[in-house]
């Protein structure tokens, strides 16, 4: 889909979160010999939709013809169909590093913090730290490559899993070296073990070591909002109050059903990944840990911390322990949608030196529009304030170190 590129007004500005659309071979080409039979593929069924197959089987949660819907920001038809691709539907700057770079440079974008597409969904079909470790370590690859020639413009993250904390804590060095500046983990964890439970130490050694941040993402879980309490009916489907709740499949009916309980359960989870970290005085072991909380809104942190202050203040009248907003200034990042109005007036209360922003670029649960939303969103702030949101707190947490064009391409429309 063509839309129109907007160049922001500020410079130093940089994408904290930003995403990639993998080829579709990345890990049959990237894989290990011992793994390549095994490998992440985009397959055909019967009725010409496609579907992610992982580790020989189709995915259980990925639903059939929405891949080549991973890159339709913007896009008004968020509907599967057998004549779309995901290899072929790829827009603008999605897929090529040369063609991200000339949209970064038309937007003003000085650097880019990339992330996966493909990446999010096939980590809850993997119940094998092997296989898991090994997918991660192809991607890692991958995404070392696809950003080498940027100049450090381009940032790739590692993907690691918490299925096997000592082979990430390894797979994390090896990275590292080859270019990755950080890593990131699902706020799902398939053993089911929260994030800052002691069995990870040597993944949060690791890091403290090599000074590299530790990044939580969302991606699919195995839970849908409220699972367990209420039964959402589903739209297009007639569920009778007897009748079991059928999967949920993309619908004519975008405003209805458990999608709208999924945008707040998301956060939920990655909410009490991050506690995790204060209550077991994870923190406390790790204090140079830095651990940033992304994709799930910034706007509620401000609340979240002061309900944990107040509930650990009247059970602790001591004050044995930091309190849970200390914790954050001290080791903590977020990262903030531009759509999000309300978090430009909590941000100097909870910290300026904690929080980034991001387009999420090319998902097509953000609009396109994010030019005209960062300008609403930046508005109220500082000018001091401002750069730290914009780009500043980025390029320090991350270490970045990277050469800007000598000249601009002009705004144009893709």
């Amino acid at each position: 889909m063509a839309y129109e590129i907007k160049r922001f007004p500020y410079s130093g500005t940089i994408d904290a979160d930003g995403h990639v659309l993998e080829p579709p071979d990345l890990w049959k080409q990237y894989l290990e010999n011992e793994y390549k039979d095994r490998a992440i593929r985009i397959r055909l069924d019967e009725e010409g939709y496609e579907y992610l197959e992982v580790d020989g089987r189709p995915s259980s949660q990925a639903v059939k013809g929405t891949l080549a819907l991973m890159g339709a920001m913007g896009d008004e038809n968020l509907h599967p169909s057998p004549d779309r691709r995901y290899a072929e539907t790829m827009p603008f700057g999605a897929g090529s590093a040369a063609e991200r770079l000339e949209m970064m440079d038309r937007e003003n974008l000085e650097c880019c913090v990339l992330y996966p597409t493909l990446g999010l969904l096939w980590e809850i079909e993997v119940d094998d730290p092997k296989l898991s470790l090994a997918y991660a370590r192809a991607y890692n690859r991958w995404i070392a490559d696809f950003c080498r020639s940027s100049r450090g413009r381009l940032v790739p993250i590692a993907h690691l899993t918490m299925l096997d904390p000592e082979g990430s804590a390894v797979e994390l060095e090896r990275a590292v070296k080859d270019g990755c500046k950080g890593a990131w983990v699902n706020a799902y964890n398939p053993r089911r073990v929260i994030h800052g439970n002691s069995i990870h130490e040597p993944l949060f050694k690791k890091c403290c070591e090599l000074d590299v941040p530790l990044a939580i993402h969302p991606a699919f879980t195995i839970h849908r909002a409220a699972a367990g309490i209420f039964d959402w009916p589903v739209p297009g489907h007639g569920n009778a109050d007897d009748a079991p709740v059928k999967q949920r499949t993309v619908t004519d009916d975008g405003a209805g059903g458990v999608g709208w309980g999924d945008a707040l359960w998301g956060r939920a989870i990655v909410q009490q990944a991050l506690i995790s970290f204060m209550a077991l005085g994870t923190f406390d072991r790790f204090p140079k840990l830095k651990l940033g909380v992304l994709e799930e809104g910034a706007g509620w942190i401000g609340s979240a911390l002061d309900r944990i202050d107040a509930f650990v203040a009247a059970i602790d009248r001591h004050r044995t322990r930091p309190r849970a907003s200390e914790y954050f200034r001290r080791q903590c990042f977020i990262s903030g949608d531009p759509d999000e109005f309300t978090t430009p007036f909590t941000i100097d209360y909870v910290g300026a030196d904690c929080f980034m922003w991001a387009t999420d670029f090319p998902h097509p649960d953000h609009p396109h529009d994010w030019v005209d939303n960062l300008q609403r969103y930046v508005a109220p702030l500082s000018p001091t304030t401002r750069a730290k949101v914009l780009g500043e707190n980025v390029k320090r947490i991350y270490h970045l170190d990277y050469e800007l064009p000598t000249s601009s391409s002009s705004s144009e429309a893709a």
